[in-house]
């Protein structure tokens, strides 16, 4: 129904925002992944998910339609609810939690706070083929580069750092190129580690 809300920040909190649309201020749920997005300043454009119930009328906000799509496949998914689907898009990145689905990854899955293998292994279920065709990913390619990262991660990790504060750093180098080779990639990370 509200498709997106463009209009003044009035009030920016971890979990979410106010924005004022013609003098009607919305009241917008968000993920930490996009209060990260969202630069201080005046104007401010969100895509939105209205979520309707018999007693409420909520809204969530998204920085990228990424986020938003993979939001709204995660609701598709039995037991998962809009504040367990904001949890995992805090947690993870739209692109962490689509690799996982698409690689079958249960474990990054049931990383994050409140979800459960069984809970895991259902939304892998349930979404593996909707992400493979909607993002139209490679299945081979993608186990290729998972091979790098898992690599490049336990180097890290044997050098000495948190492998979740490394596992960020490595996804945002093979987000920029994934065609880097595991000494690459661990060189990269380095830098900005």
């Amino acid at each position: 129904m509200i498709h997106h809300l463009k209009g003044k920040l009035v009030e920016k909190n971890p979990t979410d925002v106010v924005i004022e649309c013609a003098g009607v201020g919305y009241f917008v749920n968000i993920s930490l992944h996009t209060f990260s997005k969202i630069q201080e300043g005046e104007l401010i454009s969100l895509y939105t998910h209205l979520q309707v119930k018999e007693d409420s009328h909520t809204l969530f906000g998204f920085a990228e339609k990424s986020e938003r799509q993979i939001f709204c496949l995660l609701l598709s998914v039995s037991g998962i609810g809009a504040s367990t689907a904001r949890t995992m898009l805090s947690s993870l990145s739209p692109a962490q939690i689509r690799d996982a689905i698409a690689n079958g990854d249960v474990p990054t899955i049931q990383s994050i706070k409140g979800i459960g293998a069984k809970t895991a292994q259902r939304v892998i279920l349930d979404l593996r083929d909707k992400v493979l065709k909607v993002y139209d990913i490679d299945e081979v390619s993608l186990t290729q580069n998972n091979t790098n990262k898992d690599e490049a991660l336990s180097a890290l990790e044997v050098l000495g750092f948190a492998r979740r504060q490394a596992e960020k750093v490595v996804d945002k180098v093979i987000s920029q190129d994934s065609s880097l080779s595991v000494e690459n990639i661990i060189k990269l990370a380095l830098k900005n580690l």
